[in-house]
């Protein structure tokens, strides 16, 4: 008997969703339950010691941004929850957000969007509701009582003990990402601790009796031991802190401190790869975003802004070009980084070469820096389904850039960002299987046939090489530039031999795999020392800090 043409489509749909699936769980890294990685040899900093100003010029104007836009109950997922925030920050328009939040609905559901949960991602909405509702609860003259009640029963939809690690709808195959995770199941906690403490007996509301409290630490210590998956994503990096730091305001003790402890981790991840918030390192998720060009205004910079706008006698520029989505939230929530983070957002010392490894089937953030520079590796892309963004090598220097093509940079082979590893950093050594991108205001002070000198500060010289196939980037120290050329000419006499192998005049030769694969550290050996070059096992952090 033929099958009706209806169903037909129909069970050729449910195949092609179970068939995609099964493609994704086969191929996708396991999200939840994943090894902790070696611990390495450098621990992250927690000493606080800095007594912030209570008050900031830059919170005030993102308040002011958000307060002074309209109500729209149609923008509900991102923009209304932080109209609301904005406005009761600031006591306007106070009357006007209550009535609107008590005849507001749930307008879809939790997790990550997909065919089959069209309706998802109100986590979202849900964590800033959650934020509102801890600053602004207990005051009955901003967020009145009726409302409060209507926000907790009727807005935040999850509650109890059922800790959802699964993508909704996938037949408990596909993991849910840790954004979604940390906004939902942190909002679950956090409606549940609400309940509590107000008063409510019933055991699903109880953290500790109902497994909250013990799913919710297994979480964030496995995100600080075994890494994030999405590591530094975007967009998601700017949801995952929004989580977190939610449950590192008002959550119980414990769970408090793991969160900082991850949002600690994060922060001094970036404050090592970055310098005066330029920040450009290999992600995780998603594909659409490999174009994006900007130095300093990615999400996890915004956040870092909004915290240092609070840093007594420091006055950064903080331009978030639209990113204040993630500034009033890093500015009206009490986190603040730990003392040696604020400390290497701009000055790293005697300078560091750090490898910060990701795990199994990922790709490595290796830095190094000097006293005015950092050189940030790209990484290496791992195919379609492991969701790397393998970007380009760039050189941040002690200037005002805030775009790649401002940048000494490098790649290769070729513009396939899909094709490139991009892990050939060394100390104050880089190289890639393509040339070397130069920024049209940089002319070279001395130059043969092979190489270009860069004049930077006093007694710091930018070293270029760079051909079709092969772009070097040496940092040398120095007063003479002629003989500096002469130096790097004397001991590569064979320009033939760049391919693969570069000596640092008076220093150490490093030899090179310009084309690795993509499980491969480029760099082979130091002066004829083989290296570890296996970064899937590499540790959370290793490295050198010069003293």
């Amino acid at each position: 008997m033929m099958l009706r043409k209806k169903n037909r489509k129909f069970i050729l749909l449910a195949v092609f969703i179970a068939a995609g699936l099964f493609t994704i769980s086969l191929f996708s890294q396991n999200v939840s339950h994943r090894a902790d990685l070696l611990k390495g040899n450098i621990d992250i900093p927690t000493e606080r010691k800095i007594k912030w100003n209570q008050h900031s010029v830059f919170a005030d104007t993102i308040y002011q941004t958000w307060a002074n836009r309209a109500l729209n109950p149609d923008d509900c997922k991102v923009n209304a929850p932080r109209i609301m925030l904005g406005k009761l920050l600031l006591k306007k328009d106070i009357a006007e957000v209550n009535a609107l939040i008590l005849k507001t609905l749930p307008w879809g559901v939790t997790g990550s969007v997909w065919a089959l949960n069209k309706k998802g991602d109100y986590d979202f909405t849900m964590a800033i509701l959650c934020t509102i509702l801890y600053l602004f609860g207990n005051q009955p003259h901003i967020l009145y009582p009726e409302t409060t009640q209507h926000l907790v029963d009727v807005l935040l939809i999850e509650e109890g003990g059922k800790f959802r690690y699964k993508t909704p709808n996938t037949a408990g195959i596909v993991d849910e990402t840790e954004n979604h995770l940390l906004m939902t199941e942190g909002s679950r906690y956090l409606k549940n601790q609400w309940k509590r403490t107000k008063g409510n007996n019933n055991p699903m509301y109880d953290n500790i009796a109902n497994g909250m409290e013990k799913k919710l630490s297994e979480l964030l210590h496995e995100m600080r031991n075994a890494d994030l998956y999405e590591f530094n994503s975007m967009p998601y990096t700017g949801y995952t802190i929004t989580g977190l730091l939610n449950l590192e305001a008002f959550a119980s003790e414990k769970i408090r401190k793991d969160a900082r402890d991850v949002l600690d981790y994060m922060n001094y991840t970036y404050a090592i790869g970055s310098y005066q918030f330029k920040h450009y390192p290999p992600m995780r998720r998603r594909y659409d975003k490999a174009s994006f060009s900007e130095l300093t205004n990615d999400y996890h910079s915004v956040f870092m802004k909004s915290w240092m706008a609070y840093l007594p006698n420091l006055a950064p520029g903080h331009n978030v070009n639209g990113s204040d989505v993630h500034a009033i939230i890093g500015s009206c929530m009490p986190y603040r980084p730990a003392d040696k983070v604020v400390e290497l957002l701009s000055d790293k010392g005697d300078g560091y070469f750090i490898k910060i490894g990701h795990g199994d089937k990922t790709c490595p953030e290796i830095y190094s820096a000097g006293k005015k520079y950092v050189l940030s590796a790209g990484g290496a892309s791992r195919g379609k389904a492991s969701d790397i963004v393998a970007r380009p090598i760039v050189l941040f220097l002690d200037d005002h850039t805030e775009s790649l093509s401002q940048s000494f940079h490098l790649s290769g082979p070729g513009s396939d960002f899909m094709k490139w590893n991009n892990t050939g950093v060394y100390q104050n050594f880089a190289c890639a299987a393509g040339p070397v991108s130069v920024p049209a205001e940089y002319k070279p002070i001395v130059e043969n046939e092979n190489w270009k000198i860069f004049s930077y500060q006093s007694n710091i010289f930018i070293a270029v090489y760079s051909s079709g196939h092969c772009g070097i980037i040496c940092l040398l120290t120095g007063n003479d530039p002629k003989q500096l050329l002469k130096k790097i000419v004397e001991s590569n006499a064979d320009a033939k031999l760049l391919g693969t192998k570069f000596n640092l005049p008076e220093s150490y030769s490093i030899e090179y795999d310009l084309l690795a694969s993509d499980n491969k550290w480029v760099i082979k050996a130091v002066d004829g020392k083989s290296v570890d070059r296996d970064f899937d096992k590499w540790p959370l952090i290793d490295g050198v800090i010069n003293k």
